[in-house]
């Protein structure tokens, strides 16, 4: 696969295409299939193309078969000379569905189709297909397909039926020495069961015994003397199936020729008849074919996107014009566009219909495609890197009859060197005379587009207003990138806006915002998370314990810790005449409480009222009764 299918995702065609052939060899020639060079071929393939459609829309699908094993089956007819009855009747089949298809070939023949009068190279082989109908059948020879062969099993078919009788009158006369209430075959023998102990009382011949050794299968004497005419009534019987198998086989090989003509001229059937199940697919229309450097598209559609949900696009480029800058907005449908003018151009030098209302398309002598970001990691290239060397690469295969698909010119770079580069693609392709489809956001390059004659600028439509892209291009119009419009549609302040638009274009543009109305709102304020460091957390409840005499600046006045520290950073100290909270960075330690108190010193004497500390003394004795709430003094 090439990397243009690739690009233009003329592989997915190929892969619905191969699900409408029967046979391997039309499959091999759609894998195969390239834009065709030769008008004439070309202008053959579409006629082709049309006719299998319309042939299918009048008579329904024609009935081709896959002969997926006809060729082995030919091949040891070939060496061995003698077919089996199941080959036999494939071959059999083969010919029904040649005839078949004769007959709807024939009564094509009335709407003046060209493809109809393929039905004169078929040949239904008719002696052969009887024949095998006649003496083949459920993959074996039939009864009554010879005379001798019917007297044959007529003869073995009563043998069997008296071998059968003789063994359960055997087994109704000795039913005492019987293991079983029926008679068996074992080894090709009618057998009766015997019980061990009683072997000797039935007459016959030991063929077989049970695995435990207590039933003897023996075939009884008077069994034993029709088993001689069987067996040579049975070789009778292979000998005549063999003698009607070569005689098949024989007539099969005398036909050969008219059977591959049939096989050749249904792969070509079945590869146009593919052709047409796409076309009815898709909906496609036939398209005209210029070499005059045209591509005129009405309500064209990518053929792998949805109808009903598919914008039409309305593309015109030649007469004077050989490129198109293609501008505006992202997610606007600039890439699906450049891609649906490629694709049906592809697809219509293929012999396809194209996804269109009505088409007129010149021949390409090659499709020339940058599409997607080409980042390469096992090459170890950037997305600019990637499509800089495709460019190039695109650039020495030009011809001023390619058609060039290049998607985000001059990206994945410095703006203004990227803009630079692409207008020196642009200049290159303009002098190649070649048709060309550009995608970009660089203004320079839609101001370059505007003074150059032969070159027009298109623009994505966008509905500023829902922020929606409509998907309708537009052709002599530069568009936009519509970030500004998309910026203040979703809030983004005026001054943010005017220092965007100054930074961008300069303080008086046409992109300017005075026009527009202000928006004087400043960005919303919003809870923000914050990353918690555990190591400083800790080290910051750990600063200050309770008991601490602290000095506060800048007033320089003492306290004590009756609080410690929290997440905050805010630690609550003890002052003469009230309790305040403050930052640990406006506290320093003065002397620490290990110094000022002793261990397990009880601080509620220091930070609780009298009236407190009797209630908490009260309610660790008894429950102090209507006891809610501890008001602490602040």
């Amino acid at each position: 696969m090439n990397h243009t299918e690739k690009t233009l995702e003329f592989d997915k065609i190929k892969e619905q295409w191969l699900t409408y052939a029967m046979t391997e060899a039309a499959r091999d020639q759609i894998r195969s299939m390239t834009p065709c060079l030769q008008e004439s071929k070309l202008r053959l393939w579409l006629k082709e193309t049309t006719e299998a459609r319309k042939m299918i829309e009048k008579a329904g699908n024609p009935p081709l078969v896959s002969f997926l094993e006809i060729p082995q089956i030919i091949e040891i007819a070939e060496k061995e000379g003698c077919l089996t009855a199941e080959q036999l009747e494939k071959v059999g089949d083969a010919l029904v569905a040649v005839k078949r298809l004769i007959d709807y070939l024939s009564q094509c023949k009335v709407y003046d189709f060209s493809l109809a009068y393929y039905e004169e190279n078929l040949s239904a082989c008719d002696n052969l297909r009887e024949t095998i109908r006649i003496q083949i059948r459920n993959g074996a020879v039939d009864d009554y397909a010879t005379k001798l062969l019917q007297s044959i099993r007529s003869k073995l078919s009563f043998e069997e039926t008296k071998v059968r009788e003789k063994a359960e009158q055997i087994m109704r006369t000795h039913k005492s020495y019987m293991s079983d209430s029926f008679a068996t075959t074992r080894n090709g023998h009618m057998c009766v069961p015997v019980k061990k102990e009683y072997r000797h009382q039935v007459p016959g011949i030991l063929i077989d015994k049970s695995s435990s050794g207590s039933t003897l299968f023996i075939e009884p004497s008077a069994v034993g003397k029709h088993y001689e005419s069987i067996q040579a009534l049975k070789l009778d019987e292979e000998n005549e199936e063999i003698r009607i198998r070569y005689e098949l086989t024989g007539i099969f090989l005398n036909e050969l020729p008219a059977f591959l003509q049939n096989m050749h001229t249904i792969e070509k059937l079945d590869f146009a008849f593919s052709k047409g199940k796409l076309s009815l697919a898709y909906d496609g229309t036939e398209p005209q074919i210029n070499t005059e450097r045209r591509i005129d598209l009405k309500d064209a559609r990518h053929p792998l996107m949805d109808k009903t949900v598919c914008v039409p696009l309305q593309f015109q480029i030649g007469n004077g014009i050989r490129g198109v800058i293609i501008t505006g907005p992202n997610t606007g449908g600039k890439t699906v566009s450049i891609k649906t003018v490629a694709l049906n151009s592809y697809m219509a030098q293929c012999g396809l219909h194209v996804a269109c209302k009505e088409a007129d398309i010149c021949m390409n002598a090659n499709y020339l495609c940058d599409i997607g970001d080409g980042q390469n990691l096992s090459e170890n290239l950037s997305t600019f890197s990637a499509h800089l060397k495709n460019i190039l690469n695109i650039l020495e295969q030009l011809t001023s009859e390619s058609l060039v698909i290049l998607d985000e010119l001059g990206s994945g770079t410095d703006p203004t060197e990227g803009m630079g580069i692409a207008i020196a693609v642009l200049e290159q392709l303009k002098n190649s005379n070649a048709l060309f489809l550009v995608t970009t956001h660089y203004p320079e390059v839609k101001h370059y587009a505007q003074k150059e004659t032969a070159i027009i600028n298109a623009r994505m439509d966008f509905d500023k207003e829902n922020l929606k892209p409509l998907y309708q291009l537009i052709i002599g119009e530069a568009g936009e990138s519509c970030a500004f419009s998309i910026a203040k549609k979703l809030g983004m302040p005026d001054e943010m806006l005017r220092i965007a638009e100054s930074a961008a274009y300069g303080t008086d543009t046409e992109y300017s915002l005075k026009a527009t109305a202000l928006n004087h709102k400043a960005l919303p304020k919003i809870q923000k998370q914050k990353v918690t460091n555990t190591k400083k957390q800790q080290a910051l409840t750990q600063k200050y314990h309770i008991g601490d005499s602290v000095m506060i600046y800048p007033d320089k006045k003492i306290g004590i810790v009756c609080e410690p520290i929290n997440e905050k950073g805010v630690l609550r100290i003890q002052m003469p005449d009230k309790k305040i909270w403050i930052n640990h960075k406006r506290v320093k330690l003065h002397v620490a409480a290990k110094e000022l108190y002793p261990e397990d010193y009880d601080f509620s004497i220091l930070f609780d009222s009298v009236e407190n500390r009797k209630i908490h003394h009260q309610m660790e004795r008894k429950y102090v009764e209507d006891t809610i709430n501890i008001i602490e003094e602040s």
